[in-house]
Order: structure tokens, then sequence, then C-alpha cells
């Protein structure tokens, strides 16, 4: 197995960052979680970018990429703490009509969820549903929410649903759902990637920059085993991201439920982590609004229960691993 990228996916996965550095640097996904709704106008251009229409064939308007080129978009997507139900909204691309060129945004449930939070509810044009008998699309404009006053996740607006959700109409088979959890498992593990990393890089700039007893703090050995633990927290999630990713395309190389689970796991575990590091790396500073560090905590929080929560995953890798 290859993790080594190709030129292609170098200039992809550069491509993608310049664009979010210029049209969602930190200021403006900040004024966007003080708005409380998106910004349709940035999140079409998400959608001409390619991000939703990714995978799709070219004769459908996609770009006719493979998950491995996925789960580098979306690394950068979760670096950039870009707003938004965007793992939704790409899963339900060739299946919810709009949903590909950013006409139509789309949240998603799992029907047997007892917590009933559902995420930028104000901006869904359409609500996928999933459950073991499939996937089912909803029109979320005859359901009732309830916004929750202060999500923990201040750029992700959280609403409750207040009654039971329809059977809606159904975009994907009984057979289709196991694949479709994974794949989405697999793109939120490229969030959390990205969290990871952007945590990482915000850190070890911090630490060159701020001065105690005359030295810049990263150079006292403390402050070095801390970002030496972030930078392998994120290189062995890395890999086992990459690795979901070149699984999902290639299901001879291994296990792709084993690849993928592992993958949510290293990086929900890798995200959190050096996000955590990161405050305590910042000081005081690290726990004032003003300075970044808590948004990626906080964003690896909200993330950690899509598609399977770090309990869940550590069960199934027990599964995974046991003698037979």
């Amino acid at each position: 197995m290859d993790f080594e990228l190709s030129a292609d996916q170098v200039a992809l996965q550069e491509g993608v960052r310049n664009l979010l550095e210029g049209r969602f640097p930190m200021a403006v996904v900040r004024e966007i979680g003080d708005a409380g709704r998106l910004d349709r106008a940035r999140w079409s251009e998400l959608a001409e970018l390619g991000v939703f229409a990714l995978r799709l064939p070219e004769a459908e308007g996609g770009v006719e990429l493979g998950w491995a080129d996925a789960v580098l978009v979306f690394e950068e997507l979760g670096r950039a703490l870009v707003p938004g139900p965007l793992v939704w909204s790409h899963l339900a691309a060739g299946l919810v009509d709009g949903a590909a060129t950013g006409d139509v945004v789309v949240g998603g449930i799992e029907r047997d969820d007892p917590s009933g939070l559902v995420e930028h509810a104000a901006d869904l044009d359409r609500l996928v549903v999933v459950d073991d008998d499939g996937v089912w699309s909803v029109d979320p404009s005859g359901l009732g929410f309830e916004p929750i006053a202060n999500p923990l996740d201040p750029i992700t607006p959280v609403s409750r649903l207040t009654a039971p959700l329809p059977p809606g109409e159904r975009v994907l088979d009984a057979e289709a759902v196991e694949a479709f959890r994974r794949q989405g498992r697999a793109l939120v593990a490229g969030q959390l990637l990205g969290i990871a990393g952007a945590a990482t890089d915000l850190s070890v700039a911090y630490a060159k920059e701020r001065v105690q007893f005359d030295r810049p703090i990263g150079a006292f050995q403390a402050v070095k085993h801390l970002l030496a633990d972030m930078f392998t927290r994120t290189e062995v999630a890395r890999g086992a991201v990459y690795a979901a990713g070149v699984t999902l395309d290639d299901p001879e190389v291994g296990d792709v439920a084993r690849a993928v689970t592992a993958a949510k796991l290293t990086a929900d575990e890798a995200a959190v982590g050096n996000a955590k590091a990161g405050v305590q790396v910042h000081g005081g500073m690290g726990y004032t609004w003003e300075v970044d560090a808590h948004l990626f905590l906080k964003r690896a929080y909200a993330l950690e229960p899509l598609f399977g929560s770090v309990d869940d995953c550590a069960d199934e890798m027990a599964g995974f691993l046991a003698p037979a």
C-alpha cells in the first residue's frame, strides 16, 4: 500500500488549501459562526471547487476522483475549520438533486440517534436520515427544530428535533447503508486529521514567538515534548486516514471496515489530544476567546460522535483484533 502522494494529489491538496486560506480565513470562519448561518456564496464556491462532486463521473458534472483524493480534500476542510454539513452534502451528491452543485445544502442524522441533534438545521434544504433499511431524503421544512442556545462548537449551530422523523424518500437501499456509513466515517476522519495538523502548526508557531526568561518557550524541554507528541499523533493518524482512503478505493488491499474504523479512532484521538495540548502550549492565552486554539478543540469534540464515537470505534477495533 503506497501512501506517497502523486503529483496530482499534491496539486489538489495545495489548490484546496490556497482557496480555503483566501476564502475561509479564521476571521471569516468566526464571522460565519457569529451569524449562525452559512454563507451561501462561499458554499457555492466550495461546490465549484468540486468538494461535493469530487467522486461523481464527469458525465454527471463530477471530477471522477477516488476516496484517497476525497480524504485529502476533507483534511484541508478540517484544517481550515470550514463550517457546514460538508460530509453529509458530499455523501448526498448523486443521491439528492442539487447537492453536488451546492444549490442544495444537505444535513443528516441517524434515525435512532437519541439526541435528535441536527447541525445547521436553519440552513438545510434536505435532511438525509440513515437507518438499517436505507438512506432517506426528508424535507426539513416540515420538521420542528429547537435551537440549542450555546452549542459546544460556536461555529456549528445545533438544533434538536421536536417531532418524530417521517419515513422520507428512499435514496439508498439497505444493502448500501453499511458502505455509506463507512464512507462518512472516512471523511470525518479526514477532517479530524486536518484539525490535528492545524493545532500542531498553530502551537509550533506560537512556541517560536512567545518569549519567557529571554528565550522562546519552544526552547524549553517540557514544551518540546508536548510539540513532539502532537507531531507524532498527527503522523500516526495520517497513515491510518490515508490507508482508509486507499482501502475504500481498492478493497483488495485490506479490510475496509477495519481500515476506516482505525482511521476514525486514531484521528479522533489525535485531534482532541493535539487541540488540548495546543491550549496548554498557549498557556493562559489558550483559554481566551481571541486565540484560535480553543476552536480546534471544540470542533474536534463536535465531529467526534459522527459516524461512530471514539468508544464505538474502540469497541469495533477490539472485535477486529480479538482472536477467532
